[in-house]
């Protein structure tokens, strides 16, 4: 088979987290009763003037700002006419030409390499409603809250080969709308969703291969089987003399296939027009500066602070600072006890652990920066082991409060009396000598099963190191 490689390009979608939709004055929230949030405009009644909402817009700029991008400061919504039962307008308000941020970028680290990804452009739109299909009987239903939800599509340049590609450049997007608090990144609830479009070609040749979307993929792991999926069915097609032919797939992420949904429409086929019902955007001078000014501290900005003020390694700077509350988490922390090491590997260790099997957001967790600041510094006086630590760490994940209070009322401190220590290190050579002898002989990996031995007679709170260097004294 000819050796292939993949062109891949994304199209993001990132729902604005304002408080009303797009042109209208209704709550832009989730989880509300079905078609609650529902007014004339965003339900598409003839006649029914919309207003563009100047925080979307703002949203929309701080975005480009933040990758690079030209703002423009005039650019124009226009009518995309497609028909589903979600759009009750029978056309979206998306932007054309031009959009209001073109021409930014986005790096990415992959395997230890970094590489520059193009943006061609940033558009402002709103959101269709959602479809319902009952399964119980032959009925669908349609809910208009989302309808008219503030979304901005960011699409990339297809600079993108290999789906351990798209899914970095899709994590780096999603951490930078974290930090602009412009969007709550919930994969899960669509706030956040990508289409691929993805195409292979021969390894060396500067022509596109034939370009299929993937449409609504909504989770890291989505993105990256879909991908992975789609390439080697391109390959197969090929090898089977088979021509492939644009088009838009679904991906079902039970069977990890990508299903043919229809054949791909080109911008023609959308019918865009100008929205007679809405002036241009225009964003004058001043506001643009105030909000390039008021743009926060971004992800890899940080991420160099952390590695040049912390000492911290590339590897725990990319946990830390990808997203915004773990890294807001640290540094507070690291304001009240200043070993950045030791609070990184717990917070990458145990609070990662922890928040990954409860599914908790690090506001629902019990123990606090403080907290955490605390367990760090008794672990380095050697009140505890690291041990003890991970065995407590989950009721302090639930429960919070002190953790030296807890290891004192509960008579977990760590024995460093070198005449205890003496004693049971004395009586674990002297109950294994066939150990001893053989530790003796040259077969020093014997160490960790004396350690294990009195580990057991102190009930895990001898102090490691004392332990050690009294074994390594014991036996010679």
């Amino acid at each position: 088979m000819p050796s292939y490689e993949a062109v891949i390009g994304l199209e993001v979608h990132a729902q604005l987290s304002t408080e009303s939709k797009m042109f209208c004055s209704c709550a832009n929230k989730f989880g509300s009763e079905p078609n609650e949030n529902v007014c004339e405009i965003c339900s598409g009644m003839p006649g029914a003037l919309p207003v563009t909402n100047k925080k979307a817009v703002e949203y929309a700029a701080r975005m480009g700002m933040a990758i690079g991008c030209t703002v423009n400061e005039y650019s124009v919504f226009s009518r995309k006419s497609y028909f589903y039962p979600d759009l009750p307008a029978g056309f979206q308000t998306s932007q054309l030409d031009p959009p209001i941020c073109e021409h930014g970028h986005l790096d990415i680290r992959v395997n230890g390499k970094n590489k520059r990804i193009g943006v061609t452009r940033i558009h402002m739109e709103d959101d269709a409603g959602k479809n319902i299909h009952s399964s119980g009987s032959n009925v669908s239903f349609v809910d208009l809250n989302r309808a008219g939800t503030p979304l901005i599509e960011i699409v990339s340049e297809p600079d993108l080969r290999s789906a351990e590609e798209a899914v970095a450049y899709l994590r780096g997007l999603r951490s930078i709308l974290l930090y602009l608090g412009i969007c709550d990144g919930n994969m899960e609830e669509g706030s956040l969703r990508c289409d691929a479009n993805v195409s292979i070609r021969p390894q060396g040749s500067e022509k596109f291969g034939t370009r299929v979307e993937i449409k609504n993929l909504n989770s890291f792991r989505n993105v990256q089987r879909a991908i992975e999926y789609e390439i080697g069915r391109q390959k197969d097609c090929l090898a089977e003399g088979e021509a492939l032919f644009q088009e838009t797939r679904l991906y079902d992420s039970v069977k990890n296939v990508t299903l043919g949904m229809r054949s791909k429409e080109e911008a023609h086929d959308y019918r865009y027009f100008p929205n007679p019902d809405l002036p241009p955007v225009i964003v004058n001078k001043e506001d643009l500066a105030r909000w390039r000014g008021e743009l926060p501290e971004l992800p890899a900005a940080r991420h160099a602070r952390f590695m040049a003020e912390h000492g911290l390694s590339v590897q725990d700077a990319d946990l830390l600072t990808a997203e915004k509350d773990l890294a807001d988490f640290f540094e507070a922390a690291l304001a009240q006890y200043k070993n950045a090491k030791r609070i990184a590997n717990l917070m990458q260790g145990e609070l990662l652990r922890e928040l990954n099997a409860s599914g908790k957001s690090l506001a629902d967790a019990g123990i606090s920066p403080e907290g955490m600041a605390e367990l760090a510094r008794i672990i380095d006086e050697g009140l505890i082991s690291v041990k003890i630590a991970q065995d407590l760490f989950g009721e302090l994940f639930e429960k919070g409060g002190s953790p030296e209070q807890m290891v004192r009322e509960r008579g977990l401190a760590q024995v460093s009396d070198s005449g205890e220590l003496e004693k049971a290190v004395a009586e674990a050579v002297a109950e294994n000598p066939t150990e001893a002898a053989e530790y003796k002989a040259g077969k020093t990996k014997l160490l960790s099963f004396f350690v294990g031995q009195i580990m057991r007679k102190t009930k895990g709170k001898a102090n490691p190191a004392l332990v050690n260097q009294l074994l390594k004294k014991h036996l010679g």
